[in-house]
């Protein structure tokens, strides 16, 4: 059975100055009335809704029926209530969705999937009388040791853009905003509200803000959260050249830009270069200290002295009120919202189903076979941790967490006698335990299949995050070793059972060199989310199909890291110097050939796809159309993510060896075969040229190569611009 399937493309959409997306906020008869408002609107009135007067909130103007805006974190779930709450909160009530985050939601490579978690989170955020959702993060994976890699979704600015748009329209067709963050260059935690990055222009427009572009433009964003790092010596949340020349200039920007917590540091910058709403400023502090804010009653004494302008302040008002009244928040009635219902968690539950990857499986020991165990040893104490709770403003006070023991248990049903030995103890400084790992060692020599969870931790309490914790905000990893004396421990368990399967948790890669080659199996499960355990036993026992591609580039060790081996990390003196320039992730392994533990786009699966009849016509202009045909040539239904690359032949430039600018993630029965048609417009044979301040798509040879890993390319073809 053959089945077309086209493919659209939103590059050149990201990549051109259209303001479609931003525009949507836009409306004439709305315009008037928000000046109309305005106008009745006293000096004191204005200044207090452009900046907090409570942890989460800024003020409203009561007499115009104008509301409190109220936002809530995060990019995963609506956080539990914190600050002055809307109204009585049962704990059932705060107690909502945990869905996978961002980079099992990158993993997935669905942008479909994209959609359907934004309408989670701006369902369940309508629920709870939120206006504003603080997410998505897409802050680019520079560095493996960054501490919120988590919440964010890759190192290719191309997969950002594409998963981004579909979050974005799921939340906000559901009435709520979202707020995209951290712009821009927020690539480290440590060091965050200090550190002053410097970048190339070249760097800076093709790697790290094409997913913001595509938000804003396509994607049609309310809100952007500024970041609390310098950019070129200015802090990036009162930026003139981020924000006012290109976020609200270049991209026609028309939402309000707000501050992340405390991330404003000079009044008259960030009145002047386009900070609308300041946040967090005076956090925990009495509501009327919260007008001793940078954007608090220091503007009115501004405005009142001539030293500033009252239409500078009009403009912000202006802003927010748009979003006011796009959100219904005025002259509207908002729907109630849904809140952790069965629909919710199933979203959840095929999130981490198709984010899990499989990375290594050698004589298929994966699937495990129900029938031929009767014991079965589970080792970690990952296996029975949750992680809601954990990783800094993003922690979900979730309605329920199935662990990945807990989801083996549900799967199996008492049908395998299941051993759990914990192996290691979370704690900052532990080493190996020997009692520990002998007791696992115990347990696998014993059982017909061993399950070990290892990895990367959450902190467990928001006021002690970084307890214990290696996947937070405001922290990041002092290296890439295994923690806790795990390697000695897999390395001792994986001796005793071969037969076991690894399973990987945590925000991204981690060493592993010490034992990889000794294991069969090796799966990534990220923090899959309160669904996580039952998606986990499912893959591990065939029931679902690994579909998972790595969304970002896995070292063998810290230094073959580009941010590490051509760049600083976390800098010197304060500064961090971007050296490597566009070679971020797979740009940087596969043009200097360095070998990575797994290849960017890599995942395995328990069928085969062949890729075939590839061929490559020019389109109108710098436009060139690509169809395939991909058969699953397996036994088992499965799904593959067909990704092309585009290399330039000879250039006149510094360029990547390969460039991912299209994929589509197809499903196939045993048998099935589909066409996959991709067009590439102009913006995926461009680059941008820092002498001219332009993109240029050079005349001239590309080869697009076709694959399922950046790795492994399965057909290619030439054409010439």
């Amino acid at each position: 059975m053959k089945i077309r399937i086209y493919l659209s493309i939103i590059g050149s959409a990201i990549l051109s100055s259209g303001l479609a997306g931003a525009q949507g906020l836009v409306n004439t008869a709305t315009e008037v009335k928000i000046t109309k408002l305005i106008k009745q609107m006293t000096l004191q009135e204005k200044v207090g809704m452009i900046h907090a007067n409570s942890s989460f909130r800024s003020a409203g103007v009561k007499r115009l029926g104008i509301p409190e805006l109220t936002t809530s974190d995060g990019p995963h779930g609506v956080r539990l209530e914190l600050g002055t709450p809307s109204g009585k909160v049962s704990d059932m009530e705060d107690a909502g969705t945990y869905l996978p985050t961002g980079n099992t939601l990158a993993a997935t490579w669905n942008i479909q999937l994209g959609y359907a978690f934004g309408s989670v989170l701006g369902s369940e955020a309508k629920y709870r009388h939120k206006d504003i959702i603080l997410g998505p993060g897409i802050n680019i994976i520079r560095s493996p040791l960054n501490g919120r890699n988590f919440e964010y979704q890759s190192e290719d600015p191309y997969l950002v853009s594409q998963m981004v748009v579909g979050y974005i329209k799921g939340v906000q067709d559901q009435g709520i905003s979202a707020c995209v963050k951290h712009f821009a260059a927020n690539n480290e935690e440590a060091d965050r509200t200090t550190v002053d990055v410097q970048m190339s222009e070249r760097a800076l427009r093709e790697i790290y803000l094409p997913g913001f572009k595509a938000a804003v433009t396509v994607a049609g964003v309310h809100s952007v959260m500024g970041s609390y790092n310098k950019f070129r010596g200015q802090y990036a949340t009162e930026n003139k050249y981020l924000v006012n020349k290109i976020l609200k200039g270049e991209w026609g920007f028309k939402g309000l830009l707000m501050s992340d917590w405390g991330a404003v540091h000079n009044t008259m910058e960030a009145l002047q270069n386009g900070t609308d709403l300041e946040m967090g400023s005076d956090l925990g502090t009495p509501r009327r200290e919260f007008n001793n804010s940078f954007m608090g009653d220091t503007v009115i004494t501004l405005v009142k002295s001539g030293k500033l302008s009252e239409s500078v302040i009009d403009e912000k008002v202006r802003r927010i009120l748009r979003v006011m009244f796009k959100t219904h928040m005025i002259e509207g009635k908002r729907t109630a919202g849904e809140y952790n219902t069965k629909a919710h968690q199933q979203t959840a539950l095929k999130v981490a189903e198709e984010g899990i990857v499989l990375l290594k499986n050698e004589g298929q020991l994966l699937p495990l076979q129900r029938s031929a165990i009767k014991t079965l040893a589970v080792i970690g104490e990952n296996a029975d941790r949750p992680n809601a709770l954990g990783g800094g403003s993003s922690q979900i006070k979730a309605r329920y967490e199935v662990t990945p023991l807990q989801g083996l248990k549900n799967l199996l049903n008492n049908s395998v006698d299941i051993t759990y030995a914990q192996g290691y103890k979370i704690a900052r400084g532990q080493g190996a335990d020997q009692q520990m790992i002998q007791q696992a060692v115990d347990a696998v020599s014993h059982a017909d299949a061993a399950i070990i969870f290892c990895g990367w931790t959450h902190g467990y309490d928001y006021n002690k995050w970084n307890d214990n914790a290696y996947d937070a905000e405001a922290v990041d990893k002092p290296d890439m070793n295994m923690p806790f004396g795990q390697d000695e421990l897999l390395k001792a368990v994986l001796k005793a059972n071969p037969k076991t399967v690894v399973v990987l948790m945590g925000g991204g890669p981690i060493d592993i060199t010490q034992w990889a080659g000794q294991s069969k199996a090796i799966l990534e499960g990220w923090y899959p989310g309160m669904e996580g355990g039952n998606a986990l036993a499912k893959v591990i026992f065939g029931q679902v199909n690994p579909s998972g591609k790595l969304p970002m580039t896995f070292p063998k060790k810290l230094e073959d890291s580009p941010a590490h081996k051509l760049g600083e990390f976390p800098g010197v003196n304060g500064t961090v110097h971007y050296n490597e320039g566009i070679f971020v992730g797979y740009r940087y392994f596969d043009t200097y050939k360095v070998e990575p533990q797994f290849a960017f786009g890599h995942g395995l699966s328990y069928t085969t796809f062949k890729y075939d009849k590839m061929n490559v016509q020019k389109g109108a202009g710098k436009q060139a159309i690509v169809k395939l045909m991909v058969k699953n040539t397996g036994k088992v239904a499965g799904a593959e993510v067909v990704e092309v690359y585009v290399k330039q032949v000879l250039h006149l430039v510094e360029r990547p060896d390969k460039e991912l600018k299209a994929f589509k993630k197809v499903f196939l029965q045993p048998g099935e075969s589909k066409e996959v048609s991709v067009t590439l417009n102009k913006d995926a044979f461009s680059y941008y040229d820092d002498k001219k301040n332009t993109w240029v798509a050079d005349a001239g040879q590309y080869n697009i190569l076709v694959g399922s890993s950046s790795k492994d390319i399965r057909v290619s073809k030439n054409i010439v611009l």
